[in-house]
Formats: structure tokens, sequence, C-alpha cells
């Protein structure tokens, strides 16, 4: 098993602990950290590891096993599978962006912004703006 799987998580984070795994395990196989061939912890012993249910690591395995990342052989362990084609680790890629916007909306709205307070702030984000965005702010009841 290759020494440079330590991964961290951050059990504040809004974003699942699986996505992490998924992220982590991806970013490594990209980088060439991991490479074909490469043993990975099997589930149970990555989750005790990592101190999370082993349905939580099944779970990113499954991710990255239905991604072609990587192949679990029963009996033998898994491995990083072949280098993974473009398409695999884009569609890991939007997988991963699409549940952190997931959980940033669903935050956002929990705080009780509006969804347009909420599209304005990612814009205004994304271009790079330092100024705060216009809230829209609620009619005070007069009484």
């Amino acid at each position: 098993m290759p020494d440079n799987l330590s991964i961290r998580l951050d059990f504040r984070s809004q974003v699942p602990i699986y996505t992490q795994i998924v992220e982590q395990i991806r970013l490594r196989v990209a980088s060439g950290q991991l490479r074909p061939g490469d043993q990975l912890p099997t589930v149970r012993q990555l989750a005790t590891e990592l101190r999370v249910n082993f349905n939580t690591v099944a779970r990113a395995y499954r991710q990255l096993d239905e991604a072609g990342l990587i192949s679990t052989q029963r009996g033998r362990g898994t491995y990083i599978w072949e280098p993974p084609t473009g398409a695999a680790l884009e569609a890991l890629r939007r997988e991963g962006l699409a549940e952190r916007a997931r959980v940033f909306v669903e935050e956002a709205r929990r705080d009780g912004y509006t969804d347009s307070e909420i599209t304005r702030a990612v814009q205004a984000a994304l271009s790079g703006g330092d100024e705060p965005v216009e809230l829209h702010q609620p009619e005070r009841l007069e009484k």
C-alpha cells in the first residue's frame, strides 16, 4: 500500500466525508502520487484509520470504481486502475463541484439568504469583486 495516502478529513466541513475521500484520491492519481497498480487500503482498514463508518469509505470507493479510477478484486484488494480517461476524471470533478455547490446553497438558504442573493454573491465572487453584495432588506413591521 502506498505510504502517501494520508487522507485528511475536515469533520467541520459541509462537504460530505465520502466526497472528501474521493477528491483526495482523485487528486493523488492526477498528480502521479498514486499510480496504476498501487493497492489501496481495504474499506475497513481505511475506515478504521480515518475513524469513520465503513459505509462512508465504501461509498467513496464505489464512486471511484464507477469512474474507472480503481478496481476492487474480490479476495485480492483494491487497486488504482489504468490511468483514468479524461471523461472519468471530468465526471468525478463535476460530481465534486455539484456536491459542493449543493452544500453551499443549502447552507446559505438555511441562513436566510434568497436565491437571488446567493446568485449575486457567487457572480461577484467569480468576477473577483471585493465589494459586499447588496442584500435584500426585509421590510420591518411598523408598530
